[in-house]
């Protein structure tokens, strides 16, 4: 994040001072480093009340833990999606069907690894769950096989 200098109104000079944060997104220092500028450049006379700046801190918190917990849901999502057969939308014009390989994480972003590819999650059109194995029954530890007894009277 790129702040732009800074005009002074007492001598109308610029400062060269600037903050850079090549992410593109504020993090938790930068935050802080907003607050404590706010409270070294606020009006004496009209200071802003603690109250505020708490709830400025917790909104900011909510809102970090709300982006993880996001993050979170979103590899969560993509690994559900492993041995599964999905149709993705690569152009406007094509699709690609495929069963997901894997899950890779890029720029912090779940992608899914399907014919060789990574794909966006977005670009997920239907999800075909993998096959059950024959045999079983869905219930856990007991297989398919069963048994029939005749009795004769």
């Amino acid at each position: 994040m790129q702040i732009p200098s800074v005009t002074t109104a007492t001598n109308g000079t610029t400062s060269p001072d600037s903050v850079t944060n090549n992410s593109q997104a504020l993090n938790q220092q930068d935050f802080l480093q907003l607050l404590v500028s706010q409270m070294q450049n606020q009006d004496p006379m009209n200071p802003q009340s603690n109250t505020d700046m708490a709830a400025q801190m917790a909104q900011f918190t909510s809102l970090t833990q709300s982006s993880a917990m996001s993050a979170s849901l979103a590899m969560m999502q993509a690994n559900s999606l492993i041995g599964s057969t999905v149709t993705l939308q690569v152009t406007p014009q094509s699709t690609a069907t495929g069963t997901v390989q894997g899950v890779v994480l890029q720029n912090g972003t779940p992608q899914i690894l399907v014919n060789g590819s990574t794909y966006p999650l977005s670009q997920v059109t239907s999800v075909t769950p993998p096959a059950a194995n024959p045999g079983t029954t869905g219930t856990a530890g007991t297989t398919g096989t069963t048994s029939s007894t005749s009795s004769t009277n």
